[in-house]
């Protein structure tokens, strides 16, 4: 029985972690104990249970925030551009995000944001999406955060190639957005009709990020002095280490879902193969062919 856990990591602490996606809501922080030996897991979210579980999480937040959710049922979930992960701890789910992939149909940006997107797909960028992130108020941990965006990351430009990340983000994040990851402002702000709330749309080459993992990724230490999430994401060794496990389980996946197939007694001009004549065979042939 395989695991479908990505990977397992430990929380750095507690930390003061503001809400940053426009999709992400976070109630004031609770009084907890040192968690700083406690660990999480990332899982996709790939059957019904935990597409149920990331829905409810989302629902939840958005509806302490005052945001609509209009949540897809999980059967209706595409499973070709879109995934959905999770993090959980001791099978709670405290965190979850979807990435999606860009389709002829496009994206869930292309709503608000089309000549912009548009734009970049002019330009030959490969684009994709953060979508329908939240973390549980309780946990106030830089290291669910980043570890969710690593893997997404991972997904989307060690897996399947894109180079361009966008999301939409409420205008009073855009700053700590801009801080903490890189990104830069390419849309105004407009409503987004979706969740109800002000939208401003951010893009993140990828090529910053990978040069800021190479750089902090693995250091959580650094955290005091390099004031953003990347010393929180994984190391790039740790980072070689999911894609080999993520190429394993894709490859594994198509292997299942391929069905085997018998071997044919006869061959394609339809001679029984129990007549082909083989090493093994031709000395008692010969000797039937000697009896009277």
């Amino acid at each position: 029985m395989f695991s479908n856990t990505i990977i397992t990591a430990p929380y750095e602490g507690n930390s003061n972690l503001m809400p940053l996606i426009l999709e992400e809501t976070q109630p004031a922080p609770l009084a907890e104990a040192n968690i700083g030996h406690r660990l999480f897991k990332i899982r996709a979210a790939d059957c019904d249970g935990r597409r149920s579980s990331a829905n409810i999480l989302v629902s939840r937040m958005y509806a302490w925030r005052g945001y609509q959710s209009t949540v897809a049922p999980a059967a209706a979930v595409d499973s070709n551009n879109r995934i959905t992960l999770i993090a959980e701890d001791h099978n709670d789910t405290i965190g979850t995000m979807s990435i999606g992939f860009d389709r002829p149909e496009g994206l869930f940006v292309d709503d608000l944001f089309p000549a912009e997107v548009e734009a970049l797909r002019r330009e030959g960028r490969r684009i994709c999406e953060f979508t329908k992130l939240a973390v549980d108020g309780v946990v106030r941990s830089k290291r669910v955060l980043a570890s969710l965006f690593h893997v997404a990351y991972i997904y989307a430009r060690r897996l399947k190639g894109f180079d361009c990340l966008l999301i939409e983000v409420n205008p009073r994040h855009v700053r700590y957005y801009e801080k903490m990851l890189g990104f830069k402002t390419i849309g105004p702000e407009r409503l987004n009709r979706r969740v109800n709330a002000p939208a401003v749309l951010l893009c993140l080459d990828f090529a910053h990020a990978h040069a800021q993992i190479e750089r902090f990724g693995g250091q959580p230490e650094l955290g005091s002095v390099e004031r953003s999430l990347y010393p929180y994401f994984f190391s790039i060794k740790e980072e070689a280490g999911i894609v080999g496990r993520l190429q394993f389980t894709a490859l594994r996946d198509v292997r299942r879902a391929t069905p085997r197939r018998m071997p044919s007694p006869y061959r394609l001009d339809d001679e029984p193969l129990a007549q082909e004549q083989t090493p093994r065979s031709a000395p008692l042939q010969r000797a039937n062919a000697l009896r009277p």
